[in-house]
Parts: C-alpha cells; sequence; structure tokens
C-alpha cells in the first residue's frame, strides 16, 4: 500500500491511497484456504473441494470482502503512518475505472482535529451564587403541588363554563362535512385553559351549560401527528353532558397522605430538597457559564468546518422544530433567517469548547468508565421500544463515534467538575431572582474578554423558549452553546403533536420519598 499526500490546507488533508493489485489476490487466497474446509460439494469428501472450485463457487462475495477489508486497512494505516487525528470519519471513494485483477486507486479526504496547547487552568477564578431555602420558597412549592391536584364538582345547569373549569362532552369531528377516523368520542373530560388540545377547541367550549350542543371550528397544526389531518379544517359537533368547577385543594395532612406519605411535615421536607436540587442545578448553571465564557475568551483557534456544521444542523433543527409551534411558523422562520450566520458562530464555539475541554479533560485523566458506559446506553435505550433496544445497544458499541457522542456529556461534567475544584471561588449568597438574573444576563467583563462576534453565544435563552421571541431573548437554541460544549446527546423521541380531540391523562405528580436521599 502506497499513500500519496494531495492536499494539506488548515486542517484538510487529502490523500491517494494505492492497494496492489497482488496483495488483494493473496488476501482471496487466505480467505478460500480459511473456509474450504466447511464448504461441500456433491461428489466431494467434506473438506476435500478443490480450492479452485471453491474460488469459483465464491469468487464474487470473497473479492469484494477482500476489496472492503483491504480498504479499511488501508485507510487506518495512512492515518496512522501520518500522525493523523480525524475529526470526522474521513471520505473513501473508489477510482471510477477499478477492474477486478488491477491495482485500486482510493481518494481519502478528511479534516483533522487541530494542534491545542494544553490550556492552563491554574488561576482560574469563578464566583459562587448561593440561594438559601426560606420558607416561602417551600410554601410555594406546596401550593404549586397542591394546585395540580384539583378536582371538580358538577355545577348547576344554568351555570356557563369558565377558564378553568371542567366540560364534559361527547364530540365527532368532520372535514368539509364527512367524518374522520378517531374523531368521535362520549363523556371526554376537558380542561378548559389546560391546552392540551388543539389551538382554538378549548376556548370555543367557555360560555356552554350543560345540555347545550354547538359547532365548533378549528384547524389543525401544521405539525399534527397524522398526516391526513395535517393543516385541515375541521368542524365538530359538540353536546355538554355537565359543566364542573374545580374545588379547593386544603393543604393539610390529609393532602400529604394521598401521595404516601406521613403527614405535611414529611411532604415540606421532600419538597424543600427537591428546591435545594433546584437551586444547585441553577449555581452549578452560573458556574459553568462563567467557566465556559473565560475558556472561550482566552482560545480563538480554527476547528474543523464538518463539526461545526454538524452542530449547527442540529441547532437549526432545534429552531425549525420550535419554529413550526409558532402561531405564526413562516414569521418565526423569517426571523431566524436573520440570525443564521450568528448561529453557525454558536456552533463553532460549541465545537471549539469542547476540543478544549477535551484536551483538559485527558491531560487531567478525566475518562468515563466502562460501568459508566453501559449505564449511559441503557438509559438512552429505554427511549425505544423493548424489541429496539438491543438494536441501539449493538449500535453504540459497533460504533465508535455514536459511543463519543453519547459519552460526551458525561465526559463533560467530569471535566468540569475538575476545573471547579482547582478554581479559586468565591461565595455570595443571593436570592433566585437574582441568580435567575445572573444566569440570564451577559455580564460586561465577559463582553470585554469575547471577540464581538462570538458576543450572542454567552446569553442564555430559556429552555423551550419560542424563535420568533422579542431581540433580546429570541435565540433558543444558543442557551446549549453555554450549558453544552461537547455534548451530543443521543437523539429523543420527538413529542407528540397535541391532539383533538383526544386528551393526554395528566399524570397526578408528587416527589418521590427517594427524592429526599438525593444529593
Amino acid at each position: 500500500m502506497q499513500s500519496v499526500e494531495t492536499l494539506n490546507e488548515g486542517l484538510k488533508r487529502a490523500y491517494t491511497i494505492t492497494i496492489k493489485a497482488k496483495d488483494i489476490e493473496s488476501r482471496i487466497d487466505a480467505e478460500v484456504k480459511k473456509i474450504a474446509p466447511q464448504v461441500k460439494m456433491p461428489g466431494f469428501r467434506a473438506g476435500k473441494v478443490p480450492a479452485n472450485l471453491v474460488r469459483k463457487m465464491h469468487g464474487d462475495a470473497l473479492t469484494q470482502e477482500a476489496l472492503n477489508g483491504s480498504i479499511q486497512e488501508s485507510v487506518d494505516k495512512a492515518i496512522n503512518d501520518n500522525k493523523l487525528r480525524p475529526a470526522v470519519q474521513p471520505q473513501v471513494n473508489l477510482s471510477e475505472d477499478y477492474a477486478a485483477g488491477k491495482d485500486v486507486v482510493l481518494s481519502m479526504e478528511l479534516e483533522v482535529l487541530p494542534e491545542i496547547t494544553t490550556p492552563e487552568i491554574e488561576g482560574l477564578e469563578l464566583e459562587r451564587l448561593t440561594v438559601e431555602v426560606s420558607d416561602k420558597e417551600v410554601d410555594a412549592a406546596v401550593e404549586k403541588l397542591a394546585a395540580g391536584q384539583k378536582n371538580f364538582e358538577t355545577a348547576a345547569k344554568s351555570y356557563k363554563a369558565a377558564t378553568g373549569d371542567q366540560v364534559i362532552i361527547d364530540f365527532e369531528g368532520k372535514i368539509d362535512g364527512v367524518p374522520f377516523d378517531g374523531g368521535k368520542g362520549e363523556s371526554m373530560a376537558v380542561e378548559i385553559g389546560s391546552g392540551q388540545l388543539i389551538p382554538g377547541f378549548e376556548d370555543q367550549l367557555i360560555g356552554l351549560k350543560a345540555n347545550d350542543d354547538t359547532i365548533i371550528n378549528v384547524t389543525f397544526p401544521e405539525d399534527y401527528n397524522a398526516e391526513n389531518l395535517k393543516g385541515k379544517d375541521a368542524t365538530f359537533d359538540i353536546v355538554v353532558g355537565e359543566v364542573k368547577k374545580p374545588t379547593e385543594v386544603k393543604i393539610d395532612d390529609d393532602m400529604a397522605k394521598n401521595f404516601g406519605l406521613e403527614g405535611l411535615e414529611q411532604l415540606r421536607g421532600l419538597l424543600k430538597t427537591q428546591v435545594e436540587q433546584e437551586l444547585n442545578g441553577l449555581t452549578r448553571t452560573y458556574m459553568k457559564r462563567q467557566l465556559l465564557d473565560t475558556l472561550a475568551a482566552d482560545h480563538d483557534f480554527d476547528v474543523p468546518s464538518s463539526m461545526a456544521e454538524t452542530e449547527f444542523e442540529q441547532i437549526w433543527q432545534q429552531l425549525e422544530q420550535e419554529a413550526a409551534r409558532e402561531a405564526d411558523p413562516e414569521a418565526a422562520k423569517a426571523e431566524m433567517e436573520k440570525d443564521r450566520e450568528e448561529y453557525r458562530d454558536i456552533a463553532v464555539r460549541r465545537v471549539r469548547l469542547g476540543l478544549l475541554l477535551s484536551e483538559i479533560g485527558h491531560a487531567q485523566g478525566v475518562e468515563v468508565t466502562q460501568q459508566e458506559m453501559q449505564m449511559l446506553i441503557a438509559q438512552a435505550a429505554q427511549q425505544y421500544g423493548p424489541e429496539d433496544r438491543e438494536k441501539f445497544t449493538q449500535y453504540i458499541q459497533n460504533t465508535p463515534m455514536a459511543a463519543a457522542q453519547l459519552r460526551a456529556p458525561m465526559f463533560e461534567d467530569k471535566v468540569v467538575d475538575v476545573l471547579f475544584e482547582k478554581a479559586k471561588v468565591s461565595e455570595k449568597t443571593v436570592s433566585r431572582e437574582e441568580l435567575e438574573a445572573a444566569i440570564e444576563a451577559d455580564p460586561e467583563e465577559t463582553k470585554k474578554k469575547k471577540p464581538a462576534k462570538k458576543k450572542a453565544a454567552a446569553k442564555k435563552a430559556p429552555a423551550k423558549k419560542e424563535a420568533a421571541k422579542k431581540e433580546t431573548d429570541k435565540k433558543p437554541a444558543a442557551k446549549k452553546a453555554d450549558d453544552k460544549a461537547e455534548t451530543k446527546k443521543a437523539p429523543a423521541k420527538k413529542a407528540p403533536a397535541k391532539k383533538a380531540p383526544a386528551k393526554k391523562p395528566a399524570a397526578k405528580k408528587a416527589p418521590a420519598k427517594k427524592a429526599a436521599a438525593k444529593k
């Protein structure tokens, strides 16, 4: 095998690789000898079939297998001989004029990882903002939990339904006057204002009384999960069985016992632990934001364009999904397009930070153990059905890049923990509002340090914020530029679109008893 470099420009490399025909023939001969003892043919004893007949019977398959093996082996050797560190899987193409029995000529193109000097981590200074959990915070958590457990009682027949009420309806949906499959039901409970049904459905129930019948008009969303209903105008014939008003839930020991607890004090204790965990998460987010901003400000190097493009595509796909859920999807997409280049800058920042954290992690001996990796695989596999979990597990185990993608979030968290331990950390107690404002803000000191074009990468947009919001918070995907660097999580299942009129059951939530043991 011979390899000749044909391109060396920035992080891009290209090679021409030649594999001698005699090397492939030798590989085929070796494979014939290997399988000959198992080949059976009429007129020959088992294992005594001549090699030339074995080759005649399985020649095409053996040639293809030998060719594939030789190509993979030659690519690996070229990478090792030239001391390359591929950023992504190399692109390999076989010469169009190849024919069996001739030398194999390949072209290999790839991008390599940049040479990065291990970042100095001594002298890092970070601020830890902490919030003490007050009784007020716990009271709010208890009240929120109680609000989710409300019951309903039947109202007088003359009572008109309002937002927050529950309406029991029979319904039949039609498109162009023709009923459609799945559009009919009886005695369905609809809570007005819950947002569980398609836009416009619940609002048109306001003002109805028991025994009323009416026709409501709706339009199915463009991202509705039934192809035959997407974007369609529909009518629903509605008959109201009864209207129910919400009843106040009393916060006492009995409410706590409904969750399997001993009493209200135990419930408050569990909720206090959950609030502490939430606030600790916000504290970590703020510290991590400072850390990544510092690294981004102090390091500027070229990153592989293929990695940046992959990251950008993930950001853009998330934005498109969010825009599709907007009241005016086209306007939201138009707003996105205005900032396309800024999102590209965010993608570059993510990749650069990922490479920096990777370099720091390897220098500090950080690793994800085999046991931890098995746990990650098992957790990720839960998003698939039982029949697909084994396939997913095998895919991760047999695909190094997919395994690296799954491993990255835990590896990054471990590196961040190491940097927290080595940093000089100042402590400051603040309110929740002050902590949240600090996370949202783009500190002036950080602005001075960062290159102007990366300014947006330090901003945090709240999770699932719509893409067409006001100027200061219209970057929903930008949040991950701060909370994630090399993290590329395994794809999660897409959330089901809202249905009408079928309603997803609202599961009652309560703090698990185990929550108190978590740190």
